[in-house]
């Protein structure tokens, strides 16, 4: 395996718990694309963003290097799966209209997934990263705990989410992006099987078993919670040199 599987033992979960993207998002990477004919979603998991971009795109390649993560991706019509990495995909010179990595990009291997959106992208396709960071919600305060306990456990690449993608640079001229966010409506069970989703906690869960998460889980009440996340956007118009 030559790429950091942190989701592959849960990928059922994944589909289940991962927030949806909102509309404005779609819109925004639609109607910024010079056509709508292809999109790449690079590192897509279990296609939450995919299937969306679908009701806008003729046909949206979606891929994963995850097998696990492919097979439990949800099906929809135009959506096609391949499990490869960003890296090195098998999809044609100059056929994208868009090529897209959602919550995905700190994952690769920065500069070869830079050549290859160069490879595969037409002059003009927009190039897009989109990433959601810490959650917001009121009372909040367990959740806050709880990260300081994992603070360890995240693997390298986190560091991105954090400081909103800033480091992570198209070669391309910048398309400027407006604020967005991402928002869920909640229970407490649903919260906390998003944060089961964590990287962070996929490794703590492994060495240390479920404590921390099931701390977590008693410390937040039972109620419905508003969650939010700014959304950080990158965007750049591919030109046929960097």
């Amino acid at each position: 395996m030559d790429f950091a599987d942190h989701f592959s033992t849960i990928a059922a979960r994944y589909a289940a718990y991962r927030p949806r993207y909102p509309a404005a998002l779609v819109d925004l990477l639609a109607a910024e694309a010079p056509a709508r004919h292809l999109a790449w979603d690079a590192g897509c998991g279990t296609g939450q963003l995919s299937v969306d971009l679908a009701r806008r795109f003729d046909q949206v390649i979606a891929t994963d290097p995850s097998q696990a993560q492919i097979a439990a991706a949800e099906p929809a019509p135009r959506v096609f799966y391949r499990c490869e990495p960003a890296e090195a995909s098998t999809l044609a010179a100059a056929s994208c209209d868009l090529v897209v990595a959602a919550q995905a990009a700190h994952w690769f291997a920065w500069p070869r997934f830079v050549a290859e959106v160069g490879r595969v992208a037409r002059p003009g396709a927009l190039a897009a990263l989109v990433s959601y960071g810490v959650p917001v919600f009121d009372g909040d305060a367990p959740l806050r705990a709880y990260r300081e306990v994992i603070a360890r456990d995240w693997p390298p690449g986190r560091e991105h989410v954090e400081n909103g993608y800033r480091d992570l640079r198209w070669p391309w001229p910048a398309v400027a992006a407006p604020e967005m966010e991402l928002v869920e409506h909640w229970t407490r069970d649903e919260l906390v099987g998003y944060v089961g989703t964590w990287s962070a906690t996929v490794k703590r869960v492994a060495a240390h078993g479920t404590g921390a998460v099931e701390a977590l889980a008693a410390a937040l009440p039972e109620r419905t919670y508003e969650v939010r996340w700014p959304l950080a956007l990158v965007l750049a118009r591919v030109s046929a040199r960097p």
